[in-house]
């Protein structure tokens, strides 16, 4: 019977890069899927162009699927800790086709890729986007869902 495969997440808020890197390295990711709407940072290592080098350099390819991030609204409702809001925003942005043809594409990496991250902010998954991805990953294609978290700065 073949291995389950894994679909991991983590998020980057109070760690540093080092500490990203390092968690996604020892849990032998090959995948980044940057799930944000917007990948600048004020973070330094986490823009788009810094995070695929750092994340080359470790032999961990990378890719954006920016149809995945949340739109501004449900941004908004997760700094303000409305989760319940976001949730919402969320579930209905995932009937959008663009969301729909972009979580295609994130199960057939998942599937050929492997091991594949999640990558967002939010440290805590429960209060994150990616946490419905990988859910919707997980029952459609049958993975374990493990969420990593880098040592906090």
């Amino acid at each position: 019977m073949a291995k389950a495969k894994k679909l991991f997440t983590i998020g980057y808020e109070q760690t540093p890069p080092k500490a990203v890197l390092d968690e996604l390295e020892e849990a032998g990711v090959k995948l980044v899927v940057d799930v944000r709407a917007v990948t600048s940072s004020r973070r330094p290592g986490f823009s788009k162009n810094q995070l695929a080098a750092g994340l080359d350099e470790r032999g961990i390819a990378y890719v954006h699927l920016a149809a995945l991030g949340t739109p501004k609204e449900g941004r908004l409702a997760a700094r303000s800790g409305q989760y319940d809001v976001l949730e919402k925003v969320y579930a209905k942005h995932l009937k959008t086709p663009q969301a729909r043809e972009e979580m295609d594409e994130l199960s057939a990496l998942v599937k050929k890729a492997g091991p594949v991250c999640l990558l967002c902010y939010e440290r805590d998954h429960t209060h994150c986007h990616r946490q419905m991805i990988a859910e919707v990953i997980e029952e459609r294609d049958g993975v374990t869902v493990n969420n990593l978290a880098g040592r906090q700065a």
